[in-house]
């Protein structure tokens, strides 16, 4: 590819951190993670933050820590990644899929409403490509229903509603540091959360259910240890957190240039007939982990034939996302009806994710939209 979809930004910083991590006796459960959870809550302003081995694990530990158990519901939107929708079946709850606004692509409230029933035990507001669901409207709903909000934010380190950092708002928040994210340590992520009690509970859960770690034995110069639930094997090693803490130094850094980018791409697309650049919504900022347009028929080529001329000149792009009610497995398992989601079914037809990443110039971005 001469311009690839994403490049994740290495530095010579982040090569030194995991050399130093390597070099240390302790290769899990050591300093760098403590550090790193420490240094995410101060960035968001949470309370607790627990590394976890993946966004994936996070979300299910999210759920476990809610106790979704087999016939519990959670809403979540149709327009997300499968880990969203798998997480719950792990539990062995039911996803109940919602459709999705057509301007910021993110979960509609009036939808939320409509599915709540006496078995819905949490709902999955998912930030879509770097920009907040609507939070205020959500959790009017959370509180009346007295549900949780799980605040699925693979795509929102840094996003913005009403002032507030994405995963702050609702009980818990999941981040995603897979190599197109934000930051990233590889495989990855953090649970966020301003509860003490469910902080307790996860972080029981993520080292296979033991009611002490390793590292709080040394500290106690105790080796008892007793197994209080069945728990996961789901931490964050101290390789992958001393990479995350060095990226973490360049976070503002980060999503100032993404952002800047987006503006580039806004500016020379804006006036192109039959291209709908993003929007930012009120109340929240965009942080551009994602920036999709939208490819509508007033355009002279299809959002396919558009994808494959850019592919063709060597330029990266993804649609993100094909909805999960068009997905085989869901698809048959619930029987849903393509009709439900007439928003989501557009957006399938129409989204496309141009390449952006912190290193991305604008020569790249010129280069990108010459061939519109």
């Amino acid at each position: 590819m001469k311009i690839p979809f994403f490049k994740p930004w290495i530095t010579k910083d982040d090569e030194n951190a995991v050399i130093r991590a390597l070099r240390q006796r302790w290769l899990t459960n050591g300093p760098n993670l403590e550090k790193f959870e420490k240094r995410f809550s101060g960035s968001l302003r949470s309370k607790y933050s627990l590394g976890v081995s993946a966004a994936t694990h996070g979300l299910h530990l999210c759920l476990a820590g809610l106790k979704i158990s087999p016939g519990d519901e959670v809403i979540l939107p149709t327009f997300t990644f499968s880990a969203t929708a798998d997480a719950v079946e792990y539990c062995g709850g039911k996803p109940v899929f919602v459709d999705v606004s057509d301007d910021s692509f993110n979960i509609l409230p009036t939808k939320v409403k409509q599915k709540i029933n006496k078995k819905t035990k949490a709902i999955i507001a998912v930030h879509y490509g770097g920009q907040s669901c609507d939070m205020n409207e959500l959790m009017k709903i959370s509180k009346k229903a007295n549900i949780p909000i799980i605040e699925d934010c693979a795509h929102a380190l840094g996003s913005l509603y009403n002032s507030k950092k994405c995963g702050t708002i609702g009980s818990l928040g999941c981040f995603s540091f897979y190599p197109t994210k934000i930051i990233t340590t590889g495989e990855g992520g953090m649970v966020t959360t301003n509860d003490n009690k469910l902080y307790k509970k996860i972080k029981t859960l993520r080292s296979h259910g033991m009611s002490i770690l390793p590292s709080e034995r040394e500290k106690n110069a105790s080796w008892e240890y007793d197994i209080t639930q069945l728990g996961f094997n789901y931490r964050l090693d101290e390789i992958r957190s001393g990479l995350g803490l060095s990226q973490l130094k360049r976070l503002n850094k980060i999503n100032k240039r993404r952002i800047s980018l987006a503006k580039i791409y806004s500016k020379i697309l804006k006036n192109t007939k039959g291209i709908i650049t993003p929007i930012t919504k009120k109340n929240r900022n965009h942080i551009f982990h994602l920036y999709s347009i939208k490819v509508n028929d007033n355009y002279h080529l299809t959002r396919n034939e558009l994808f494959q001329k850019l592919y063709s000149k060597h330029i990266g792009t993804s649609v993100q996302y094909k909805p999960l009610h068009l997905m085989s497995y869901y698809q048959k398992k619930y029987n849903l009806k393509k009709s439900d989601f007439p928003n989501a079914n557009l957006l399938e037809k129409q989204i496309l994710c141009l390449p952006i990443f912190p290193m991305m110039t604008k020569k790249e971005i010129d280069y990108v939209v010459s061939q519109f």
